[in-house]
């Protein structure tokens, strides 16, 4: 799903002069060594989505998310060990001279919450808005400015209004800096997320006394920003299932890797040329034939694309004398040809490991908006990195992996005897003339001494 409202993202809407001075204070407070924990545990807690599971490292929080998330810590936070409130210790503890005009803006801040807001009418050039809580139905009246431009009916803002000093039994009401742009439809799917998690904590707590909207807003206010940033995963995750990855002169980029051993090098040859999606392919870094060691002649079969990019490659199998690589432009091809090899091959094949996901980008709004499907081309430097990430892994850990091609034994016990040290060399020699880095960009993407050091071999100059 496309987040709709990521075409406005969000509008800035300064609050007054003296609102302003006030919570410059009281962000100030919130720096102070005494109350670090509790600002570092109020702003994780709002901004918990970005924090888990490296989403942070994807895709970062808006800045009115930030912003949203740092006045739940100056408006809402309760800390847990008792200490008072940042507007508490400002308007009772602190004996410094704070003006009237700031210190009237306290009580309305510590009575405000995060809010749906819709917008209600169109907007007329020099009129007021007037929004409603899509939660509890209130009407606010707040100033228009330049910031609301892009609004039209139906709009809804995610953000946090305050009510005026002296306005009590009206709707009258500033803003509070900024606020989050949803379509109706947005909106509406945050509202149901909202409710959804506000029901599970109810059972879970065998309590069905969260207050209505203002007072569950207030305690729990930072749960909307949870479920805009929901939305926002979501988009994510559908533009990154569109994403087309392409290596720097237009090829499809295989970035979808799986590693194989095996022993029935001749009944590979045999199953995999009787695929017909796979058509052989000699590879140019090598003559073929028996290498010094006696080992068997590699083999390559690719998978060219039959639509869109036709003819390009999008899959290849490299088979040698003890492993098979497969390279993939997508994680779901790489599924369909494991479960043909698994079909055709079955307990010949020796899983060891596979890489599915691409290098790491910060997507941007732009890209999550866009309405074609997203190409991003993938530098030789990214490519040697992800591939070195797991071939590292996989080599290292087949050092102490029993080997059927070394009867069995491990490769650091065998490489530790005078009869199959010359074995392992060779095997290894072998997997760093194969190396997909190789062919993709002419350097092998792993440092093939250190598997050497790792299992107790010399080192072999390059």
């Amino acid at each position: 799903m496309k987040l709709e409202s990521e075409r406005t993202a969000g509008l800035w809407a300064p609050p007054p002069p003296s609102l302003e001075a006030v919570l410059e204070r009281l962000d100030a407070l919130s720096r102070r060594p005494d109350f670090a924990l509790q600002r570092e545990t109020a702003l994780a807690r709002a901004l918990r989505s970005y924090l888990g599971n490296g989403a942070g490292r994807i895709v970062a929080p808006l800045a009115q998310e930030t912003e949203l998330a740092g006045l739940f810590l100056l408006c809402d936070f309760y800390p847990e060990d008792g200490q008072l409130t940042l507007i508490e210790q400002l308007r009772d503890v602190i004996t410094e001279h704070i003006p009237n005009e700031e210190r009237a803006w306290l009580d309305p801040l510590k009575h405000s919450s995060m809010d749906l807001l819709a917008l209600t009418s169109p907007l007329k050039p020099g009129d007021a808005l007037t929004l409603r809580s899509v939660g509890d139905g209130t009407l606010w009246v707040l100033p228009a400015g330049d910031f609301v431009k892009d609004l039209s009916a139906g709009h809804v803002l995610l953000t946090r209004v305050i009510r005026a000093p002296g306005e009590e039994e009206s709707g009258n009401a500033v803003w509070a800096g900024c606020g989050l742009v949803l379509s109706p439809t947005d909106a509406e799917s945050v509202l149901r997320i909202t409710a959804e998690w506000r029901r599970e904590m109810e059972l879970s707590s065998g309590s069905f006394a969260l207050g209505e909207w203002r007072e569950f807003t207030k305690r729990f206010g930072y749960m909307l920003l949870w479920a805009f940033a929901q939305l926002r995963m979501d988009a994510l995750v559908d533009a990154i299932g569109h994403i087309r990855y392409r290596c720097l002169d237009g090829r499809p980029y295989l970035y979808a890797v799986a590693l194989y051993d095996h022993h029935e090098h001749r009944l590979f040859v045999d199953r995999l040329s009787e695929m017909q999606e796979l058509e052989p392919e000699k590879p140019a870094d090598r003559a073929g034939g028996q290498s010094a060691a006696g080992l068997s002649p590699a083999h390559v079969w690719v998978q060219r694309a039959a639509e869109g990019d036709v003819g390009a490659i999008v899959a290849r199998l490299t088979l040698t004398s003890s492993q098979l690589i497969v390279e993939c432009d997508s994680p779901e091809r790489l599924d369909l040809i494991k479960h043909r090899l698994a079909a055709s091959l079955g307990f010949s094949l020796h899983f060891r490991g596979e890489i599915l996901q691409p290098p790491v980008r910060k997507l941007s709004v732009a890209e999550l908006m866009a309405e074609e499907s997203l190409t991003l081309a993938v530098t030789q430097e990214e490519d040697r990195a992800l591939l070195n990430r797991f071939l590292e892994k996989a080599y290292l850990e087949w050092s102490d992996q029993s080997h059927l091609a070394l009867g069995g034994h491990t490769p650091r016990h065998a490489a530790a005897t005078a009869q199959m040290r010359g074995q392992v060399g060779a095997l290894i020699d072998e997997m760093a003339r194969h190396d997909p880095g190789l062919l993709r960009t002419g350097r092998t993407a792993f440092d093939y001494n250190r598997l050497r050091a790792h299992v107790g071999l010399d080192e072999v100059a390059g």
